[in-house]
Order: structure tokens, then sequence, then C-alpha cells
């Protein structure tokens, strides 16, 4: 049986957060740097890219890794307003969040503008972390899985090296609401995208991390970190304050 990756715990701090709140950052760096992390597990945190470099130099040597929340396609050009893999790779990040259910969403994100964006992050050494996910609608019909195949048959670039790609499933309907699926459907959700990841990369999908994203927090977390295929945890709200964050860290 392969062995379990190495799990990840992401946090995506979305549009929050100024100067002052890297005294959070600085409190979780010393919760990890005093307590550890179980099972040899990474920690990351994605804040707004204003606060990227200042956060790399805040968290010091802790191994707490950062990350950007999106990318352009492009190196560089004229894209107003766009940050490229390698404006985030010189600021310190080691990942990026690419196609996030509200990149999707507000800004009509397609798996193809997703596929390219993983693409030019893995061009640049940054690991993605492609967002993958159904809507209520679309789980109420019982399309769920199919749609989540197809977004990662659409999403994934051809040719990447499995340990440099992350996937994190969200239920659309589960970010930010409170609402979590079942256990039952994590697993079956997850065991769908494992064998996906299988079909298409060979043994090369087992080594591939899939984090769930959707409403995780420190009352559900050590359950939810528990079932098969659930390699670690892209998290919300819950990532904004430190102690949160590390009692989710500590559920592995």
């Amino acid at each position: 049986m392969p062995l379990r990756p190495i799990p990840l715990i992401a946090g995506n701090w979305k549009m929050n957060g100024v100067t002052a709140a890297l005294a959070e950052a600085e409190a979780l760096a010393t919760l990890v740097a005093t307590h550890g992390v179980a099972r040899g597990g990474e920690v990351a945190l994605c804040p707004p890219a204003t606060l990227l470099m200042a956060m790399r130099e805040r968290l010091g040597r802790s191994g707490i890794a950062t990350g950007g929340q999106d990318c352009h396609a492009r190196a560089s050009g004229a894209h107003t307003g766009d940050i490229s893999a390698a404006m985030l790779k010189d600021a310190g990040a080691r990942f990026v969040i690419v196609g996030h259910s509200e990149r999707r969403a507000d800004h009509g994100e397609t798996d193809e503008a997703v596929r390219e964006k993983a693409a030019a992050a893995v061009a640049t050494d940054l690991i993605p972390i492609v967002c993958v996910g159904e809507t209520e609608s679309q789980r109420l019909s019982g399309e769920a899985v199919r749609v989540v195949e197809r977004q990662l048959d659409g999403s994934i670039p051809d040719g990447v090296p499995t340990e440099g790609i992350v996937i994190a499933y969200e239920p659309v309907w589960a970010i930010g609401t409170g609402l979590t699926p079942t256990l039952a459907d994590i697993a079956e959700m997850h065991e769908a995208i494992r064998r996906r990841l299988v079909e298409r990369f060979g043994e090369g999908g087992h080594s591939v991390r899939i984090l769930y994203g959707g409403s995780l927090k420190p009352g559900n977390a050590r359950e939810i970190l528990a079932v098969d295929n659930v390699d670690g945890g892209l998290v919300g709200g819950a990532s904004l304050l430190a102690k949160d964050f590390f009692a989710i860290i500590s559920a592995l």
C-alpha cells in the first residue's frame, strides 16, 4: 500500500489583513516552534499579496511556508493589477492557490485558465494548490463526482511532477457557511480524486496531496483529517487567528 503523503495545512487569509495582522503570524510561529507539527506535516499561510514579503520575514525560521492566493499565467507584461508567479516566488512564496471557487465564481475563471496558472507556477518552482469542487445544485443532482473529475482533467497541466502539485477539494456550498459534508461524502470524493490522479499519473498519483477545504475548523478537524485520502486542509476563516489555526494543525 502506498505511503500516505506528508500532510499540509494551508491557511488562506483571502482579502483580510493589514500589517497589524502579522502579529497572528508571529504567534503561530511561536506555537509551531514550541509544540511542533505532528506526522512531519507542513504548514503554510497565504496572506494578501501586500503582506507576503513582510510575513515571510516575521515567520523567520519557524518552518512555516508562505503562498500566494492567485497568480497570472504570464511571467510579465501589460496586466495591470495582476501578480506573476515569479513575483510571488521573489517575495518568498513556496505555494500559490489557483482556481479557488471564489476566483472561479467572481472572476469567471475556467479550467483552462486555472491550468495555465498552475503551469506558470510549476515553471517558476512554486507548488500550485489547485482547487476543485461542486456547487450545492450539482451535489443535489448527483453530479458532484463527475464535476470534480472534469475539473481535475481540465485544471491540471500535463507533465507536472506529482510531488510538485497539491489538490484542494472544496465543496463550494460549504465554504464560509458552517456546513460540512458528511465524513462519508468527504471519503467518497477524496477517493474519487485519488482514483482519477492514479489513472492519469500512474503510481505517482498516490503521492499527490489532497486537501479538504470547506468550513474546516477546530471542532471538526480531527475527524475530517483522519479520513482516508485526506492529506491536510485548506483553511479559510479559522486561519486568521493563531490559536484556531494551530488547533487545526494539532488535529493531525
